[in-house]
């Protein structure tokens, strides 16, 4: 598999040459403060708000204008799994499609796909179009990911990685818990949301063309095989599996479901906003644990915790009818521990690996998160359409009790797993592209080691 992202060697000699914007220093000093560099890559940072503000919108969008046309519980599931398919499927295409058109073409002509679609839906409110768009959806931003992650990979000093991700992935969140508020703007049933997501998606072209940044190389990584990750660290993959299942039936469904309790389009905002503000601030404190324990014990209090949580969202309706502020709490409780599961199996793996298996090995448990993203909407959505709203929260809890049992096992058959070089250090992620990878602390450090 290829995965995009600029090479060490690469980005380094892309610097200080003929017409560069850069000088670099031997010896890797530093060129510029972190908030200089932050202002120098503003167009990327930038480009990909306003991308995450459209698609963000059109995400929930989708499930409460697909619930209001009449289409089935189990359908939308289908068609929130169509896009994680088109997802993975852009991995595979976006390298090719860059090394053809480069960076800004590429990055052009897939934000007009999603534009497109973006108008389309509203055109066709039709499932199997809708099923064909979501893969369109898919596959350009996979590719757009790939063009601003490798290009921020090229922009980075090594020094600077780590803070340059975490603004990064707080864009990210940032970006998608503001996108559910435009929600208030008008009434899904209007075609006025999906030309906003569209304006979006467009203004996301500005800065990126407009900008004069040096563009990367981009490289190839071959992927860990499956059974070598799994031999090394059968919990961070059994957790990015689960992660994928119940954040992929998350980012799907929970619009529905919140619907489906009665609540109107603001409340909807609000619970989406919620969720996702949860899922982001509890990642620290987690984080802050997990570098300084056990880090498969984390996992296994994060799976019973979102369990919980889980429980809670299925229960509060009956507890404490028509309250609104519990519900919004106990979404924010779940999501929380629920984000976290990403994060700590990936860095699980990155204490049970080398550094030169760094990148293959991260990249494979993106593609296993993949493929539990492309089935839990499916999963879910079929769920709800047999048994009622209830079987959402109830899918999550199935799938947290079954990963904290299967922990615990991995616990009793293994109580002591030594890292094998340098512990990995946790930082709060999202799911994005592969090349985002690149830029995680110890990815970067493995990077450093072991350039020529």
């Amino acid at each position: 598999m290829v995965v995009p992202g600029g090479p060490h060697q690469s980005r380094e000699a892309g610097r200080g040459g003929a017409g560069s914007i850069y000088n670099a220093p031997p010896c890797g000093k530093r060129v510029l403060p972190v908030i200089s560099r932050l202002f120098t890559i503003s167009a990327l940072l930038s480009g990909i708000a306003l991308l995450l503000l459209g698609n963000g919108l059109l995400t929930t969008l989708i499930a409460l204008r697909g619930s209001a046309e009449g289409l089935g519980d189990g359908t939308l599931g289908l068609i929130s799994s169509s896009y994680f398919a088109g997802f993975l499927i852009g991995i595979y295409l976006a390298p090719r499609l860059v090394r053809r058109i480069g960076h800004i073409r590429a990055f052009a002509f897939c934000a007009a796909l999603l534009a497109a679609c973006g108008l389309s839906y509203g055109l066709w409110v039709q499932p199997a179009a809708w099923l064909g768009l979501r893969v369109l959806t898919g596959v350009g931003l996979a590719t757009l990911y790939a063009v601003v992650e490798s290009w921020l990979n090229y922009q980075a000093p090594e020094r600077e990685r780590g803070r340059i991700f975490s603004v990064y992935m707080v864009i990210n969140l940032g970006a998608l818990a503001a996108a559910q508020q435009l929600l208030r703007l008008a009434s899904p049933l209007d075609y006025t949301l999906f030309a906003v997501a569209a304006i979006f998606v467009s203004l996301a072209l500005m800065p990126v063309t407009w900008t004069r940044l040096p563009q990367p190389q981009i490289s190839t990584t071959e992927l860990m095989e499956f059974r070598v990750a799994w031999r090394a660290a059968p919990l961070a993959v059994a957790g990015i599996l689960a992660a994928g299942l119940v954040m992929g039936a998350f980012w799907g469904l929970a619009p529905l479901y919140a619907r489906k309790l009665g609540f109107e389009r603001d409340a909807i905002a609000a619970y989406m906003s919620f969720s996702i503000l949860g899922g982001a601030l509890l990642q620290w404190p987690l984080g802050y644990l997990s570098d300084r324990s056990d880090r498969r014990w984390m996992l296994t209090a994060a799976a019973a915790c979102a369990a919980c949580g889980a429980a809670l969202l299925a229960l509060m309706p009956q507890l404490l009818p028509g309250s609104r502020v519990a519900l919004y709490a106990s979404a924010a409780f779940y999501a929380g521990f629920s984000f976290s599961l990403y994060s700590i199996a990936i860095t699980h793996l990155i204490d049970r690996i080398t550094h030169e298996q760094m990148m293959a090995g991260t990249s494979t448990l993106l593609l296993v998160y993949g493929v539990g993203a492309t089935l839990g909407p499916a999963l879910a959505g079929g769920a709800m359409a047999v048994a009622g709203n209830w079987a959402l929260p109830a899918f999550y809890l199935l799938v947290t009790v079954a990963l904290a049992i299967f922990c615990l096992g991995q616990l009793r058959r293994r109580p002591e797993q030594p890292v094998i070089e340098d512990p990995g250090h946790f930082v709060p992620m999202v799911r994005t592209g592969t090349a985002v990878l690149e830029l995680h602390p110890d990815t970067a450090e493995s990077t450093a080691a072991t350039a020529p």
